[in-house]
């Protein structure tokens, strides 16, 4: 074989792969929009008393106040959240707030709301990438 059939042979060849591989891309399930959940960290000691802002039933209320301004739906978990700076461990009662179907602007809207009435330094948003689906059962 000459050099320009062995060239010609490898091109196809990278040619066929990239083809295979943009029909299996185009043939993958497309991830819709709204398939991230947000899951926000909210503390309840004051930023500089290191004191509860609010009592546990309290701050979930008044969180839910917060989040029904900015969101359409939650899941609110309770938590205990901790830290050392330095010698000293900090320990405090942890809001843990689910969000899908929802922005991430609205997201920091609610946070900002959050940070001001919970007297918090920030609030830990993680942004995960998921499936969802909205289940209404079998007709």
């Amino acid at each position: 074989m000459n050099k320009k059939t062995v060239a010609a042979i490898v091109i196809s060849a990278v040619a066929l792969c990239l083809s295979v591989a943009g029909l299996i891309v185009a043939l993958l399930p497309k991830q819709a929009a709204g398939d991230v959940q947000y899951v926000m960290y909210l503390g309840t000691n004051d930023k500089d008393t290191n004191e509860p802002v609010f009592a546990p039933d309290e701050a979930k209320t008044k969180a839910e106040e917060i989040l029904l301004r900015h969101v359409g739906g939650w899941t609110i978990q309770e938590a205990n959240g901790g830290w050392a700076d330095g010698d000293m461990l900090y320990r405090e009662y942890t809001v843990v707030i689910y969000l899908s179907d929802t922005s991430a602007e609205a997201v920091h809207a609610a946070a900002d709301e959050l940070i001001a009435a919970f007297h918090q330094s920030s609030v830990l948003i993680q942004k995960n990438v998921t499936a969802t689906e909205f289940y209404y059962g079998r007709p």
